[in-house]
Formats: C-alpha cells, sequence, structure tokens
C-alpha cells in the first residue's frame, strides 16, 4: 500500500513539472514573436531620411559677383545658401536708376561679352512659359522678377524657395553653372520669351 502512494506521488510530481515547463516554452515563444515583429518595423525617422533627397540635409553657400554690362555702372553680389533643401538668395545693387528693374537667372554662367548676351536666354529647364513667378500658367525657373532700386540706385533682393538647389546634379533645380543678370528695364511678365525686360546691366556666373 505504501508503495503505491509512493509511486502516485511521483507520477504526479512529474505530471506538475512537465506542465510547468510546457507553459514557460510557451511563453518563450511569445516573447521572441513579439521581439521579432518590433525588429522588422522600420521607425518614422528612418523613412523620412530615406524618402529625403541626398542634396537635403546639405548646407552650401556660392558668392556671386555681379559686373557691369552695356556701358553701365551696375555692379553688386549675390550670396546663395542652401539649408534643409531650401534655397535663399540675398542680393545687393548699386549703380542702378532709381525705380524698377528685371532680374533673372539665365542658362549660362558666360559673362564675357560687353552686353551680356554670352549667358544665353532666361533658364527655363522644364520648359514653361515665361510669367510671373508662381504663375499657374506656367513661368520659368529663372523668372526671379521685379526689384525697386532707392533714389542712390541700391537695391537689396531676398528669395527664398525650394525649387533651387546647390549643386545638386537635379536639371530642374540645379543653378550652379548659371547666371545672374539684371535688366535695365521692367519684366512685363506677358512678352515671350523674356518679358521684354530690355538692355542686361550687369552679370554674374553661379560658380563655385
Amino acid at each position: 500500500m505504501k508503495r503505491s502512494i509512493f509511486y502516485i506521488t511521483i507520477l504526479a510530481l512529474c505530471l506538475s513539472i512537465s506542465c510547468k515547463s510546457d507553459k514557460k516554452d510557451e511563453a518563450t515563444e511569445a516573447v521572441t514573436e513579439v521581439e521579432a515583429e518590433v525588429e522588422e518595423t522600420p521607425t518614422t525617422t528612418e523613412k523620412t531620411t530615406k524618402e529625403r533627397p541626398d542634396y537635403f540635409d546639405e548646407k552650401k553657400m556660392v558668392t556671386v559677383t555681379l559686373d557691369p554690362k552695356s556701358n553701365s555702372g551696375v555692379s553688386g553680389n549675390v550670396i546663395f545658401s542652401q539649408e534643409a533643401g531650401v534655397v535663399t538668395m540675398m542680393a545687393r545693387l548699386s549703380g542702378l536708376t532709381p525705380g524698377e528693374h528685371a532680374i533673372h537667372i539665365h542658362e549660362t554662367a558666360d559673362c564675357s561679352s560687353d552686353d551680356g548676351k554670352s549667358s544665353g536666354g532666361h533658364w527655363n529647364p522644364t520648359g514653361q512659359p515665361h510669367g510671373k513667378w508662381g504663375d499657374v500658367a506656367g513661368y520659368h525657373k529663372g523668372d526671379i522678377g521685379n526689384f525697386t532700386a532707392n533714389a542712390e540706385g541700391k537695391a537689396q533682393i531676398t528669395k527664398v524657395t525650394d525649387e533651387w538647389c546647390i549643386g545638386c546634379g537635379d536639371a530642374t533645380k540645379d543653378i550652379l553653372g548659371k547666371a545672374i543678370i539684371v535688366h535695365q528695364g521692367v519684366d512685363d511678365f506677358k512678352s515671350q520669351p523674356s518679358g521684354a525686360a530690355g538692355t542686361r546691366v550687369s552679370c554674374g556666373g553661379i560658380i563655385e
């Protein structure tokens, strides 16, 4: 009788240990599955970083010297700076006649001719009609627009846009290798292909 009770006790103990082991294995497997799921899910930051263009986080700066053209006395400098995918243009000009004038980006950084025409036409990489910047009917990437010189013939111009970049290699956005042209006249935003802005009075190549 005592021997039978002993065997029954041993059997119950074995069953108890076996059940605990099975529960522990199940819990371990569940934890492993959760960990695997967490590791396979990319974070929001990683996704955002991968979707950004290569140039997005690059900080760059280019300074352009504007020289007089067409026997004018117009000179100045332009600073282009890039940060977080946005380009800021800051220009300071002098020697202008008081009043409105046009300023554009032209096709090539060649200011060798006396009249500035060696810089080519407006920079228009997307093949749009000439117009005021932001016009739904179309505009050139070089259509900066008009500015006003004060009574002393001086002017300051600022433009901020994410439609340009500095040295990113995107032909529709990259301003390197282009030129800044200041005109004697005013851009009418209608005449094709350049707004009838008249004589080119200052020119500077955008080069590193």
